[in-house]
C-alpha cells in the first residue's frame, strides 16, 4: 500500500541518514526537503522570524507534490526528510497525500552538535540551537529516539508502520 512518511527533526539528530536507509529499504522515492528549497532558492531565513518562513516551506513541498502523488498512484512510498517545524507544512502533506506517518527523530542537543561538527558543511552550533528550539516547539508525529544505533532506529521506525 503507497503511504508517505515524513523523517522530522532537528539539525544533526541523523533525519537524512535514517530517511536514507529507510529509502533503500523499501525501495522509496526520497525527497531532500533542505534540497527542494535550495534549488528554489527557498532556503534563506528570515532575520524577523529567525527562521526560514513557512511560505517558503509550503513552496517547496508545493513543488514536490505532483511527482509524489504519481510514486503514490504506482504503489510507491514516498519519504519526506526534513526538520518540519512549521505544522503548516505537515499538514500540506497530509492534505493532499493522505495516507502517511510522521516519525519525530529525538536527540539530545549536545547530540546534534557534535554530529553537525563532524560534516563536511556543518551549519555551526548557533543554526543547530536555533533548529532544535524551533523543533522542539512543535511536538508532532511519533517519537523515535536516535541516540542507538541506525539499525535500531530504522527497524523502530518499520515496526511502527
Amino acid at each position: 500500500m503507497s503511504k508517505f512518511i515524513i523523517i522530522r527533526g532537528p539539525l544533526g539528530c541523523g533525519k537524512t541518514t535514517v530517511a536514507r536507509e529507510l529509502a533503500k529499504q523499501l525501495n522509496a522515492k526520497l525527497v531532500e526537503i533542505d534540497k527542494v528549497l535550495e534549488q528554489a532558492g527557498l532556503d534563506k531565513v528570515d532575520p524577523k522570524l529567525e527562521c526560514i518562513p513557512a511560505e517558503n516551506f509550503l513552496k517547496a513541498t508545493e513543488n514536490t507534490l505532483a511527482e509524489c502523488k504519481s510514486e503514490l498512484n504506482k504503489g510507491r512510498i514516498v519519504i519526506f526528510d526534513g526538520c518540519f517545524y512549521h505544522k503548516e507544512q505537515i499538514q500540506q502533506l497530509k492534505d493532499n497525500l493522505v495516507r502517511g506517518y510522521v516519525f519525530s527523530l529525538k536527540a539530545p542537543l549536545n547530540v546534534c552538535i557534535e554530529r553537525d561538527k563532524a560534516r563536511s558543511n556543518s551549519y555551526g552550533e548557533e543554526a543547530a540551537k536555533a533548529v532544535y528550539e524551533l523543533v522542539s516547539k512543535l511536538e508532532y508525529g511519533i517519537p523515535i529516539d536516535v541516540s542507538k544505533p541506525l539499525n535500531l532506529c530504522v527497524k523502530d521506525i518499520l515496526k511502527r508502520m
